[in-house]
């Protein structure tokens, strides 16, 4: 690869590094090309992108970006996954094709300037999707205003029927005196 092509290799990584939202570090040693492209494919359902370049590179591209954080742990054959929107699908597609294939090793990654272990990336991937949570949040905010409602209707309902027990007990009260 001739010098001009490595720059602007770098020049789009860089780019690329910038409007990401997660970058993953993965070793993928010992997998075979057709799991790497079955990885791949998953990834680019999920709406992320997996490449594969040479550690000195990405430390060159990463410079300047939240990203440059993962210079530390640019040893051996990596793979870079990235997102641009949902942080959490990648991280659990990588775990979901971690745990069928052993070969891949899920390093580092790096969330808004963050640096997150494996462990990190783990409790990542086990959130529930961004439609769930999106829901869940929704029926929190729905609860909070029924409660508010049920509140706010029990001060009339409670005068309702005092009044209602008030009128009964005149007429039991009247029947009485009729009878009487």
């Amino acid at each position: 690869m001739d010098r001009a092509t490595k720059e602007q290799m770098v020049a789009e990584l860089h780019e690329k590094l910038k409007a990401a939202r997660i970058a993953i570090l993965a070793g993928y040693a010992g997998m075979s090309v057709a799991k790497l492209t079955d990885l791949r494919n998953d990834l680019r359902k999920a709406g992320s992108e997996l490449r594969v370049i040479k550690n000195t590179l990405m430390g060159i591209a990463s410079q300047g970006t939240d990203f440059s954080k993962l210079e530390d742990h640019l040893k051996g054959p990596l793979a870079l996954i990235m997102n641009f929107d949902d942080v959490v699908e990648p991280a659990k597609v990588l775990a979901a094709f971690a745990r069928k294939n052993a070969e891949l090793d899920i390093k580092v990654g790096v969330l808004q300037g963050r640096l997150l272990n494996r462990a990190q990336l783990s409790a990542l991937a086990d959130l529930p999707s961004r439609e769930i949570l999106l829901g869940q949040l929704l029926s929190v905010m729905l609860g909070v205003q029924t409660g508010l409602v049920n509140v706010l209707a029990g001060v009339p309902r409670k005068l309702v029927q005092t009044l209602v027990a008030y009128r009964m007990k005149k007429e039991e009260g009247q029947a009485v005196t009729e009878q009487a």
